[in-house]
């Protein structure tokens, strides 16, 4: 496919001194022959993530467009070997990347953009500003997130609701990856939100991985070994739900859970009452911008820029048990 690019560019530059007639039945030649794209994810087995290629491949599809996965296992060395043998196979028109280890993925990204490969980012902060949506490389074509650190805010609103009238109200923080920019932007937003608010305090922390329940169900052992009385317990859906299994199974019916994600059995956890709340998510959404971005990018150079699937979510993405109606869960089913 690279070749077909480089094509391109050279028929446009004879378009100019041939007329532009020549370079629109270049571009709608090239557009025909199709485009392939290499999506780096950070894992394949992530049920977030899942829902985004499916959403990616139906808009490819539409476009005649090929997408290669490389699964990262959300191993940072790993992701940066395949991303480099990415571009070194000539092979691929655009990239679409969930970076794990995000400023550190910039020389790749800039130098797939030299090679003339379009790059989309997708769900994950790339750059050192987490909480903004834009793009912080450039030449980079979208990038398509909730910017995390307003995510981790929305986790704090959510915890001061849930922490009303009860003082001292002791929080339970699980990390997703803890130290990974997404996890730290999380907890920052987080922090800043909890630090108005001296009567809360977060005793624990865990780590559960996004590759469900099983993490948050050991996470959140661990924690009770220690620590056997709490309020509150955040965490991503899939920590969550770990969570709630083992509360249930110690018949502890206290503790107010608090999600990030907006799947399947968060909201109907928060419908049933058995989860206190959760911050939407949308990955559905995402991987259809991410893709349709790619398209843009790929058939007219255009680029979209940041995109922020949740800027128009009910209530500013904050599901509570009064307005769960008001969302449907893109993943998680």
């Amino acid at each position: 496919m690279k070749n077909v690019y480089i094509n391109k560019i050279k028929f446009g530059i004879k378009a100019l001194a041939c007329g532009a007639a020549l370079l629109a039945s270049t571009s709608i030649a090239t557009a025909a022959e199709g485009y392939e794209v290499a999506y780096l994810s950070a894992s394949s087995a992530n049920t977030w993530l899942s829902a985004s290629v499916k959403a990616m491949e139906i808009v490819a599809t539409e476009n005649n467009i090929k997408i290669t996965e490389f699964d990262a296992q959300f191993d940072p060395a790993k992701q940066t070997s395949q991303f480099q043998d990415a571009i070194a196979s000539g092979r691929y028109d655009g990239i679409i990347l969930v970076s794990i280890n995000g400023p550190g993925a910039i020389p790749d990204i800039e130098l797939a953009i030299e090679e003339g490969i379009e790059v989309v980012i997708l769900n994950q902060v790339v750059g050192a500003d987490l909480t903004t949506s834009d793009p912080q490389v450039d030449g980079v074509a979208a990038s398509v997130m909730a910017a995390p650190f307003r995510s981790g805010k929305r986790y704090g609103e959510l915890t001061v609701m849930a922490c009303e009238g009860i003082n001292p109200c002791e929080v339970v923080f699980i990390y997703g990856i803890k130290g990974i920019p997404l996890d730290d932007a999380l907890r920052g937003g987080f922090d800043e939100v909890i630090a108005k608010h001296p009567s809360i305090s977060v005793i624990a922390e865990g780590e559960g991985k996004y590759l469900g329940p099983d993490g948050g169900i050991t996470a959140t052992q661990d924690i009770l070994q220690i620590n056997s009385t709490f309020d509150v317990i955040v965490g991503a859906d899939q920590s969550i739900q770990g969570a709630a299994i083992v509360l249930a199974d110690e018949g502890i019916t206290n503790v107010k859970l608090i999600g990030l994600g907006g799947s399947e059995p968060a909201l109907e956890g928060i419908a049933n009452g058995t989860w206190f709340g959760g911050v939407f998510g949308a990955p559905y959404d995402e991987g259809t911008y991410a893709m349709e971005a790619m398209v843009d990018a790929l058939t007219n150079g255009k680029h979209t820029g940041g995109v922020d699937p949740l800027v128009n979510a009910p209530d500013g993405g904050l599901i509570t048990g009064e307005n769960v109606g008001n969302f449907t869960a893109q993943w998680g089913g």
